[in-house]
């Protein structure tokens, strides 16, 4: 497995190691030891204990985001696409942190079988390039609604450059199309 630091801290794009021949191919696609061993290895701290997996399924132009949840029950999560792309986003919402506001995008589909590791404090928001797209995450702890907070996917201050297929408008959830801008989004407060 290779670790990719991405330009916020904390975020890192996990490529894991893939064996193929003219059968098909094999990857580990998670093990806690060697994640933990690559995150510390990159001065990290090393993963807390995942909890749940989730799995979405999504048409093309589906956004979802930008999701996250509050303590006591903030959520890291490692994502991946297991059928189709996405286009994900991580947006730090760390007030008082040196890169707050600021947002990486990276393309994750079934045959780059890349993951983003995105740590708690930070945003999480995703676009389906293909239909079908399939989406799998493990979270380090459990859905929390009275935790769960969004920000609005297109707030200007954010200005995240959103690859919607061949120009089409987001197709959206009721709750993120009504979403709170990040200057009035309850974030998490640095120490």
């Amino acid at each position: 497995m290779k670790l990719i630091p991405t330009e916020l801290p904390g975020v890192v794009i996990v490529e894991p190691a893939v064996f193929g021949d003219d059968r098909g191919w094999f990857m580990e696609s998670f093990n806690s030891a060697r994640l933990d061993a690559a995150l510390v290895a990159l001065g990290l701290p090393a993963t807390p204990t995942f909890v749940q997996d989730n799995h979405s399924c999504s048409q093309a132009g589906v956004l979802r985001g930008l999701h996250y949840q509050l303590p006591p029950h903030a959520q890291g999560k490692l994502v991946r696409v297991v059928q189709g792309a996405a286009w994900d986003v991580a947006v730090d919402i760390r007030r008082g942190s040196p890169s707050f506001g600021r947002w990486v995008g990276v393309e994750l589909t079934a045959q780059n079988h890349r993951q983003l590791w995105i740590p708690p404090g930070f945003a999480h928001g995703f676009v389906a390039l293909t239909d079908d797209t399939h989406f799998l995450y493990k979270t380090t702890d459990v859905y929390a609604k009275d935790c769960e907070r969004s920000i609005r996917w297109d707030d200007p201050a954010l200005a995240i450059q959103w690859p919607l297929p061949q120009g089409m408008a987001p197709r959206l959830a009721p709750k993120d199309a009504a979403a709170p801008l990040l200057a009035q989004a309850e974030v998490f407060e640095q120490a």
